[in-house]
């Protein structure tokens, strides 16, 4: 395969954090949402995934499964679901029913993408767990019960999940580290990588992945995705404008600061420290900012080195409809491959 054609059978796809704009309503942010699906529904992306966090000014992707539910009743063919359901923080009959009748009323446009972090701070996470503690020896076994409860050979369990018996839901292991990789692998499921925002593992991760992988049910071959941040433009400096909302973000993530999604600015010096722009820039790695050919070289080399199967992408940008062309610019990188 020539350097041109890598990226051509490549899907995209979206993840969205539901993020709160600066002087804007949390309402919006959801309109927002479905407004970028719908979008990308039409520019052909594979999947639509909303991520769960808590406790943050920045986003409102608490209530995840809801927010699905938003989704797909405004959507009619692209894929919608979690990246992901933080699995600790719900008990997996919880999850099941949710996204059980999640499949109900969307049969076969329904993902379950699951984490294992909290998607919070801990003072929050033991909130939302009360007196359930959880170990590392309590996800494989999580994921097994759900696997349970949405096969057809439940049915005369004492514990049932109605509706999502016999849905079959597909499962996908995200992760930040190499355990989610290998277990996904173990289990026979596709595996989504972090590396927008946690890239230091990504080849390891991948190549634990595929090492372990044992068919399943579900996948007979390995199935690899990676998340990364894009943010395009009509010139590479314009881009390079829009991204420093991106850069702001995670400037409030590192300083615990959980504002709302900034306006972009001219410059970035007089506003983080040396150390700040040395900790973003690694968290950056795998982030593609510039026109529409710049990013593709960029995608290509990406995708040649990782070998992985899906890109779904994420990008914080403060203007709707700066958001809405740079997944439009994105959605004819592989359509512009003869």
């Amino acid at each position: 395969m020539n350097k041109e054609e890598i990226l051509k059978n490549i899907p995209f796809s979206v993840l969205d954090l539901v993020p709160v704009i600066q002087g804007s309503t949390h309402k919006t942010a959801m309109e927002n949402s479905l407004a970028l699906a719908q979008h990308a529904e039409k520019l052909g992306y594979k999947r639509f995934w909303i991520s769960e966090h808590h406790n943050a000014e920045s986003l409102v992707s608490s209530a995840t499964p809801l927010l699905i539910g938003y989704v797909a009743q405004g959507t009619k063919t692209i894929r919608v679901g979690s990246g992901g359901v933080m699995l600790p923080n719900h008990a997996p009959l919880v999850v099941a029913e949710q996204f059980g009748t999640l499949a109900t009323l969307y049969p076969n446009r329904i993902d379950l993408g699951l984490g294992r972090a909290p998607g919070t701070d801990q003072q929050t996470a033991r909130a939302l767990r009360r007196e359930r503690v959880e170990s590392v020896n309590d996800f494989p076994e999580d994921i097994q019960e759900l696997e349970k409860y949405f096969s057809k050979t439940n049915t005369h369990s004492p514990v049932r999940a109605i509706p999502g018996e016999g849905l079959e839901v597909p499962l996908y292991l995200l992760g930040s580290s190499t355990y989610s990789a290998q277990l996904a692998g173990t289990l026979g499921l596709p595996y989504a990588f972090a590396s927008h925002f946690a890239p230091t593992h990504l080849h390891d991760a991948l190549r634990l992945y595929h090492s372990h992988f044992e068919p399943s049910k579900q996948l007979d071959e390995p199935y690899a995705m990676a998340c990364v941040n894009v943010v395009i433009a009509d010139t590479d400096e314009e881009a390079e404008y829009l991204a420093t909302s991106m850069k702001l973000f995670m400037l409030n993530v590192i300083r615990n600061t959980r504002q709302p999604l900034q306006p972009p600015v001219k410059s970035m010096e007089e506003l983080w420290n040396p150390m700040e722009e040395a900790h973003i820039s690694q968290m950056m790695q795998y982030t593609f900012v510039g026109s529409k050919e710049t990013v593709r070289e960029k995608l290509t080399k990406f995708v040649a080195e990782t070998r992985i199967n899906e890109i779904i992408a994420v990008a914080h940008i403060y203007d709707q409809v700066a958001r809405l062309r740079s997944f439009e610019l994105l959605s004819q990188i592989n359509k512009d491959i003869k």
